[in-house]
């Protein structure tokens, strides 16, 4: 064999050889390149693993602040609960209290009624008895003197006035039917209301001022 030979079939070797080595080289990068991929893959899952766990973490731990608040809110509407309950039975006791005591007034609203006027009466009896009798008239008075209208006899009002109640600070005039003996039929006038032709003007101590329509101002004195 020539010498040219053998070196041109060590030279094809040696290609034969570079070459298969390049081929091995390739397919090592290439799987190589795989898995980093892969890896980078799975690290993109693991941070996307991650952020769900925090969030849900996040989420149970409001959860868990709800729940203490909603049991703080259950605690306070049982002592509130605890609280009001007395409260309102005694509520009911003094309403039953007020009813039974309004039942009974109201099965006195004639007498009630007759003493008021007999105190009126008395009141004008007296005033007619302290005025000064006038002096006679002297011949040297020659002008007519003018002729004073006879005072008006007060109203008898339409209705018999029980008392005075008090509701919320405010003063109320207790009024009822002369011949109502029902509970429901008495009424509570406030300044300014009005039963029939009678407007309750105001209430003084001892009376309560009315105006009357096409009349002056009565004065009804309390019992």
């Amino acid at each position: 064999m020539k010498a040219s030979t053998f070196q041109t079939l060590i030279v094809g070797s040696l290609c034969l050889a570079v070459s298969g080595l390049s081929g091995g080289l390739y397919n090592q990068y290439q799987r190589v390149t795989e898995l980093e991929n892969a890896s980078a893959q799975r690290l993109q899952h693991l941070d996307t693993l991650q952020r769900d766990s925090n969030a849900l973490k996040d989420a149970q731990e409001k959860l868990q602040y709800a729940l203490k608040d909603l049991r703080q809110m259950v605690d306070t509407g049982e002592q509130q609960a605890n609280t009001l309950d007395p409260m309102l039975d005694q509520w009911a006791q003094e309403i039953q209290e007020l009813r039974d005591g309004l039942a009974d007034r109201a099965t006195v609203a004639d007498l009630t009624a007759l003493r008021a006027r007999l105190q009126h009466v008395e009141q004008e009896f007296l005033d007619l008895k302290t005025q000064p009798p006038l002096p006679p008239p002297t011949p040297a008075a020659t002008k007519p003197k003018k002729t004073v209208p006879p005072k008006p006899a007060p109203l008898s009002p339409p209705f018999s006035v029980l008392g005075v109640e008090s509701r919320g600070g405010e003063r109320f005039l207790a009024v009822a039917s002369p011949n109502s003996r029902s509970l429901k039929d008495i009424r509570l006038l406030h300044n300014g209301e009005r039963l029939g032709t009678w407007r309750l003007k105001g209430l003084e101590p001892n009376a309560a001022i009315f105006a009357v329509t096409a009349q002056p101002d009565q004065t009804v004195y309390l019992p």
